[in-house]
């Protein structure tokens, strides 16, 4: 028997994101959904699913869970068949700006108290007596905004739960007076507590206290445990490794599909790879750079940041012309490096393209027109962008790191054989990155196997039916551990 799951999120796509938590909080139900799995995915009324659900209908009443929490009710709708529960709190989460930060781009002043109510209904939800009538077998809470769920079960008894990181350097901390007003023992103020540098971290109390731990893929599960990786919590990580997991994310294959995209100049499929070069000029003609055939067209679509690592790039990019290649930017961020993209864009008007912000059209349209995708992070968790490359056939070039490692092979390594699909950045430097891309535009332009890459990355199959089976694999080790305890 498949176990009951509450999903608790503090985003979702397509109403509220900030990255890659609400897509996973989209498809990842939805796919254990359609396996069987009895889940309902509880997430705070904003005012973007308030304005989608207008007919949800209150299910429970609940009053102050804690001294600093005000009452809040739960309301229930559903998204193509997919229950979810609406933590309706208007003092709390009727607000401009995104799920974190105000209109300025500063924190909420009261996040503490936002998703430690989160955090207090999840545990609700998940022990004896539960306001739905229902109790979950497992509670799966995401990153630190519903981090304290797992101690509040702890500390009061209830299901077993399983936390999943996203981004480990998001770690939710808070003064000391937190703890009383969010109704916790002042015996969980120790080091295998909720105390973490003489703070309350959400995160670290997530870490210490669920049944299980997962991150998104098997790479960055290793990379946390280590010092460089693990933003200070990487000793926690090793002391729980055995009930560690990385379980590698899933794409949405519907809307990422170059056989059927609506945005695509051209649909293409692996069997007819020809109608990527028609992408290709088309995204040349929108981007205002001249619809030429004889060089390699590098998309990036990213946030730009020091992450990111698109920095390296700033520093090469100068170079392009005389590689030849092209380049197309979509994103937005730091404001030096806007700026400074900006800045190469007005350089080399015929080289390259920029646009500052986000467009969900483009997006897809320089996937499918770009040659090869860069992906240079310093770290990134799992990644999305590189699956999505992979999927249109076109190769990546990204830093053997997290997820990143996990899906793209190199196409010179001794063990590629037939899966080479990609190429990889031997270091952390504007050298390494530019020696990667000579090797790109080197090998792009021997065209049968440049084809080969292109059909190795488009057979890989990054849906989410393999990494829901290791969700329901690890919910019941979860339920099992619990009921050995």
């Amino acid at each position: 028997m498949l176990p009951s799951v509450l999903f608790v999120t503090s985003e979702m796509a397509p109403w509220v994101k900030t990255g890659g938590l609400g897509d996973v909080a989209a498809a990842l139900p939805a796919s254990l959904h359609q396996a069987g799995v009895d889940i309902r995915v509880l997430i705070p009324c904003y005012p973007a699913l308030r304005a989608a659900f207008p007919d949800a209908c209150t299910v429970a009443e609940l009053p102050s869970l804690a001294p600093a929490l005000p009452p809040a009710r739960l309301l229930a709708a559903r998204s193509d068949g997919l229950p979810l529960l609406l933590l309706d709190c208007p003092a709390l989460f009727e607000r401009p700006g995104n799920p974190y930060l105000d209109a300025s781009g500063a924190d909420h002043p009261d996040n503490a108290l936002r998703f430690g109510l989160l955090s207090r209904v999840a545990a609700r939800l998940g022990q004896r007596g539960s306001p739905l009538g229902w109790q979950p077998d497992v509670v799966h809470v995401n990153d630190w905004q519903s981090g304290l769920a797992p101690a509040y079960l702890h500390y009061e008894g209830g299901a077993p739960s399983v936390i999943t990181v996203h981004n480990i350097a998001f770690q939710g901390c808070f003064g000391h007076d937190t703890l009383a007003a969010l109704g916790l023992p002042e015996q969980a103020w120790r080091f295998d507590g909720v105390e973490y540098y003489k703070q309350l971290s959400f995160l670290k109390a997530g870490l210490q206290f669920a049944t299980r731990l997962s991150t998104v893929s098997p790479t960055y599960a290793r990379e946390i445990q280590t010092e460089h990786f693990g933003y200070g919590l990487a000793p926690l990580l090793r002391y729980r490794a055995a009930a560690l997991r990385g379980i590698l994310n899933g794409i949405d294959t519907t809307s990422w599909n170059p056989a059927t995209d609506a945005a695509l100049h051209q649909p293409y499929s692996i069997e007819t790879l020809a109608g990527k070069a028609l992408n290709k000029s088309a995204l040349q003609a929108q981007m205002g750079l001249p619809i030429v055939g004889d060089r390699p067209l590098f998309g990036v679509i990213s946030r730009l940041t020091h992450q990111k690592g698109l920095d390296l790039l700033l520093a090469v990019a100068d170079g392009l012309p005389a590689l030849p290649a092209q380049l197309v930017v979509l994103g937005s961020g730091d404001k030096d490096m806007e700026a400074g993209f900006l800045a190469l864009a007005q350089r080399h008007p015929t080289h390259v393209a920029v646009r500052i912000g986000f467009d969900e059209t483009l997006a897809h349209r320089i996937e499918a027109g770009a040659d090869s995708f860069l992906m240079p992070s310093r770290f990134e968790p799992c990644g999305l962008n590189q699956m999505y490359s992979l999927r249109y056939g076109t190769p990546p070039v990204v830093r053997a790191t997290g997820g990143l490692a996990d899906t793209v092979v190199d196409c010179d390594s001794p063990l590629a054989d037939d899966h080479g699909n990609g190429f990889w950045i031997d270091g952390d430097s504007p050298h390494a990155l530019w020696s990667s891309l000579e090797r790109v535009s080197h090998i792009w332009r021997d065209s049968s196997r440049w084809a080969q890459i292109q059909r190795n990355a488009m057979r890989q199959d990054f849906s989410w039916k393999q990494p829901a089976k290791e969700y329901i694999a690890l919910y019941r080790e979860a339920t099992t551990s619990a009921e050995l305890q």
